[in-house]
């Protein structure tokens, strides 16, 4: 985010994760980031909000955040030589009533990952607060045989060709 903003607030408004029954998990992470900009928006109502949010599937079965190390080895070895996908919600709303939401869609493709590369990758990163188990921007690319992506930011969280030119829609200079 600092690339195209170098000086912004993180709010982070009280959004419940849960998914809906028959939700999608494009669904999902665009129904999340819609509601967490509004969230926010409803009291910065002179800012412009950026929500965000992600949601990872295999098999079209959402994987959250592990939240604990047992968690998380099963997540990396259920997704060990799969491909998961991963939606990244994206919803702005400017002071001046713009308003726009994406979801960019991005797949991983793991490895055959060991137990053992497993276990060293979790006690060295500790990602358990990350949907998936892993941390893109970090020591997670050891754990990939390859992602295909439109934005190469959105696995990390946030599609910046797209927010880029959003926000130019919106009337904000960013240069």
């Amino acid at each position: 985010m600092q690339k195209l903003v170098p000086a912004f607030d993180t709010v982070v408004p009280a959004v419940e994760e849960a998914p809906v029954d028959g939700e999608t998990p494009a669904q999902m992470a665009l129904r999340l980031s819609q509601a967490k900009a509004k969230a926010v928006a409803a009291i910065h109502s002179h800012a412009t909000v950026i929500g965000g949010d992600q949601v990872a599937s295999l098999d079209s079965r959402v994987i959250g955040k592990p939240g604990d190390h047992a968690t998380a080895v099963q997540q990396l070895t259920d997704c060990s030589a799969q491909a998961v996908e991963f939606h990244t919600g994206v919803c702005v709303i400017a002071a001046n009533g713009f308003t726009e939401s994406y979801v960019d869609k991005s797949i991983v493709f793991f490895r055959q990952l060991s137990g053992d590369l497993i276990e060293r990758y979790l006690r060295k990163e500790q990602p358990y607060d990350c949907a998936g188990s892993f941390k893109a921007e970090q020591l997670g690319v050891i754990l990939f045989e390859r992602i295909e992506t439109s934005d190469p930011a959105a696995i990390q969280g946030l599609p910046m060709i797209w927010l880029a030119a959003c926000l130019g829609r919106a009337g904000i200079e960013l240069l």
